[in-house]
């Protein structure tokens, strides 16, 4: 199929939405102008976009965690607790694995499994299966603002039950939540879906009502270099906006090395209100979030909150608008709310702690960040000029060329040629390029870095590096350094 960055017509729009509300019988319940005047009431201080309007106003890093459960009684629960008993600034929904693959019989046999056996049978909260009206039972039981998270390469339906379920965010994207999760669904496709979802909010947009977005910014959240993932951020904040979304939140994946993390938030703020700018967006409001880390986690709990609390100071140290919390559980699997209200508080004292310092203007960070902005700034460019000055054109071909290449993802149509290892100080550097199209003087950078890494190890700069570094933070350490070089 051939995809353009156009904003949809609302007769293609209403067209499509026929088919996308007769997907499950929930979808027939949605009437769009009713919601419109749901949301219009939702008091101001439930509002995500208010609340991180005024966090980066006041130089503030809010706290959100990942939660969601299948009975929507125990999610209300869960969400309540992690309000209180975890200082939640910020709420999730997080949306089960039948239901992001649109697979909504089996999501509704895990609702019922999990009404019969008392505790959930799904890894999330089926969101299309319950519907409107439950879904407003959810954000009506809760005093902080809620957003959906989930991974769904076709959120097209989700996205119309849950705004008009009383959601005021809503997270993903037609690469970012392509790429990283999904082996066969076409670029094309989704980003076509994904236009679809942003012309939705762009709707409510222009009837008064403002939804958050959030591009997912970790993709596989394994050694991603920082210029890739910000420049997927910055292509899906311009695709949302050529739908009329308003409010944008561009995300980063926790790297390790603190200079290079809190560079990288520096960089993707200020290249994203860049591009927005050159394309005439100039309306679009742009907050950050950055993800704690979302490598392997030691098994020892006491060692997890190590993790967790490095990732909340790097949050802060950016000056991100809000940080998503990881749980000392994470090596365990599903935590207990008990298990993710304790990563809160951890994370919420740090962001107390250091709320009056910042690292992002200390001269090690600005040279970081203008090395990641000149990265961008090639991919970005060549991005451009494949597509003609059509961003989701030049997306496409930029993933068939390689331009764009993201690590160890599962998608066939990703080059999967890069690849990432640590240098000597522990930020991510590219082993192999692939068709990234970096000048030469970048290239040389990166390759001298991971020479003054290999000298210091007495080996050769090789993929061996890669496997150490994955597995690194599980054992302890950050630079996968051979047995006996500390």
């Amino acid at each position: 199929m051939e995809i353009k960055n156009e904003k949809l017509t609302m007769d293609k729009f209403l067209a499509e939405r026929e088919e996308v509300v007769e997907q499950w019988s929930t979808g027939k319940d949605v009437s769009l102008e009713e919601a419109i005047r749901y949301q219009k009431e939702i008091p101001v201080e439930k509002r995500f976009g208010a609340k991180l309007a005024y966090a980066k106003e006041n130089g503030l890093t809010l706290i959100q965690p990942r939660a969601g459960v299948a009975l929507y009684d125990e999610h209300i629960k869960l969400l309540q607790y992690l309000e209180t008993e975890g200082e939640a600034d910020l709420l999730p929904t997080t949306i089960d694995s039948y239901t992001r693959l649109n697979r909504y019989n089996e999501a509704q046999i895990g609702i019922e499994k999990s009404k019969e056996s008392g505790r959930s049978m799904l890894n999330g909260f089926p969101a299309v299966n319950y519907g409107v009206s439950i879904c407003r039972t959810v954000t009506s039981s809760l005093k902080s603002p809620v957003q959906v998270r989930h991974g769904t390469p076709d959120a097209r339906l989700l996205t119309e039950i849950t705004i008009a379920g009383g959601f005021t965010s809503y997270e993903g994207g037609g690469i970012s939540y392509n790429i990283p999760y999904s082996k066969n669904h076409s670029l094309e496709k989704t980003i076509a879906h994904w236009q679809y979802t942003d012309r939705l909010i762009g709707i409510y947009e222009e009837n008064g009502v403002s939804i958050n977005r959030e591009p997912f910014g970790p993709l596989t959240g394994t050694l991603v270099l920082p210029c890739i993932s910000n420049s997927v951020a910055i292509i899906e904040a311009l695709l949302a906006a050529t739908q009329g979304v308003k409010d944008i939140t561009v995300g980063y994946g926790q790297c390790g090395n603190m200079i290079q993390d809190v560079a990288a938030i520096r960089s993707l703020e200020q290249t994203t209100r860049k591009y927005l700018d050159q394309f005439g967006f100039h309306d679009v409001r742009v907050t950050t979030v950055f993800h704690q880390w979302m490598g392997g986690f030691p098994q020892d709990e006491s060692k997890s909150f190590a993790v967790i609390s490095w990732g909340a100071a790097a949050a802060v140290l950016a000056k991100a608008t809000k940080v998503i919390v990881k749980t000392p559980h994470e090596a365990m699997g599903v935590p207990t709310k008990e298990a993710n209200a304790s990563g809160l508080k951890a994370s919420k004292q740090l962001a107390s702690m250091l709320q009056v310092q910042s690292f992002v203007d200390i001269p090690a960070v600005v040279a970081e960040a203008n090395i990641i902005t000149q990265e961008v700034e090639c991919i970005m460019s060549r991005v451009i000029e494949l597509g003609m000055g059509d961003v989701a054109v030049g997306t496409v071909a930029a993933f068939e060329a390689g331009v764009i290449d993201i690590p160890f993802a599962p998608s066939k149509y990703n080059a999967g040629k890069i690849m990432p290892a640590r240098d000597n100080s522990g930020a991510v550097r590219f082993l192999d390029t692939g068709s990234i199209p970096l000048t030469s003087d970048l290239k040389t950078f990166h390759r001298e870095k991971l020479e003054e890494r290999a000298k210091y190890e007495n080996r050769p700069v090789s993929f061996q590096m890669v496997i150490d570094d994955v597995y690194a933070i599980g054992k302890g350490f950050l630079v996968g350094r051979p047995h006996g070089v500390k």
